[in-house]
């Protein structure tokens, strides 16, 4: 097993100990990254529950800027295979739908499904690239930017915006499909324009059928939402600081907990590449790597990478759902993440290995609720 120890290599058990000894000193811990198989994941969320830390996912402001208009009203959405089969309008927002093999696919044939079965299938863009190699009608977003401009077309959809406008043409178009799909990235037309984008597709199903095709990230976010769901019924940025699993995306933002000086211990999971944010530099923290060099963090433990070094369970885009990924026989690396974390449990849940500090009467309640 490869590992390290202030940037001195080491046997896998030394490193086990010393991330032990890290997380069992630490009042606030967090776990961030969560880039990994679902196992992993899983096992990460095991552990938070004992010793009392909070999650937040690498993935988590594009995750949130989908939950937080899910939570508020709710969202129609379909999956890759039910567009390819039934959409005979395709809206791609902003520019990250053209860097997805999903478009691509949308514009190579057209349904063979439902109502729209044998019709050509339009591709349109709001805000994206006006040129490539997919044939597409663009539209400009405009200086006020792609969530401005969903909400316009939102509001000509509906006819509260009447009169000559450049995305006149586009609200037509989407009111004469008979499946259309919109395609973003919540990354990309943030909190605002995901809110936007959800009204437009309920009232587009006023008088048609309209879906919201959300693109997978790269950091297995989809994935860690569900994960999190069926192991405390809420969202991902949870805390296990009070016993029972609290959700507050403001509170545990990993990010903010750091800068605030809140967290004072930090394991992050990435068993698939991710970056490690500035902040793991100013928290002791334990980094399990698929990839790593061994100066990422005080103690940096290598793991296997999923899909490759072993079958897993990983988020498959073309599917959006959680499948299975197999591997043509066993690899001479480092095993999955999942064995580590389980490890770390069995020590620090034992009274004998696990000193929980003392509470302390004096701590502002403000920073001991972050926990």
């Amino acid at each position: 097993m490869t590992a390290w120890i202030d940037g001195r290599a080491a046997t896998r058990e030394d490193a086990v100990a010393a991330a032990a000894s890290l997380l069992a000193g630490a009042r606030s811990p967090v776990f961030a990254g969560l880039c990994a198989e679902a196992a992993s994941v899983q096992a990460a969320f095991d552990l938070a529950r004992t010793i009392g830390a909070s999650l937040d996912p690498a993935a988590g402001s594009a995750l949130y800027a989908d939950l937080g208009a899910l939570a508020s009203g709710g969202a129609m959405t379909t999956t890759p295979a039910e567009a390819r089969g039934r959409a005979d309008v395709v809206l791609a927002l902003g520019a990250a739908p053209w860097a997805s093999d999903i478009l691509t696919e949308l514009a190579t044939d057209g349904p063979v499904r439902g109502r729209a079965s044998g019709r050509p299938r339009a591709v349109l863009a709001l805000g994206g690239p006006g040129a490539g190699s997919v044939q597409h009608v663009a539209y400009p977003a405009g200086e006020a930017g792609l969530a401005a401009a969903i909400g316009l077309l939102r509001g000509l959809v509906a006819g509260r915006v009447a009169g000559p406008h450049p995305l006149a043409d586009l609200a037509t178009r989407l009111r004469d499909a008979l499946y259309g799909v919109i395609l973003y990235d919540p990354a990309e037309t943030g909190a605002l324009g995901a809110e936007m984008l959800n009204g437009l597709v309920k009232d587009l199903n006023e008088t048609t059928r309209c879906f919201a095709l959300p693109l997978g990230d790269l950091h297995q976010g989809r994935a860690v939402a569900q994960i999190a769901a069926w192991s405390t019924g809420q969202g991902p940025r949870v805390g296990f600081g009070r016993g029972t699993p609290e959700h507050d995306p403001w509170r545990f933002d990993a990010g903010r907990q750091a800068a605030a000086g809140e967290a004072d211990a930090a394991l992050w999971l990435a068993a698939l590449p991710t970056p490690l944010p500035a902040w793991t530099r100013t928290v002791p923290t334990v980094a399990l790597l698929g990839a790593p060099k061994g100066d990422e963090a005080q103690v940096v433990i290598g793991v296997g990478v999923p899909g490759e070094a072993f079958g897993a369970a990983l988020w498959h885009p073309r599917r959006a759902a959680i499948a299975w990924h197999a591997v043509d026989g066993p690899q001479p690396v480092p095993g999955p993440a999942a064995a580590i974390l389980a490890d770390l449990q069995a020590r620090l849940a034992s009274p004998a290995e696990k000193p929980f500090p003392a509470k302390n009467p004096t701590t502002n309640p403000e920073r001991s609720a972050s926990c």
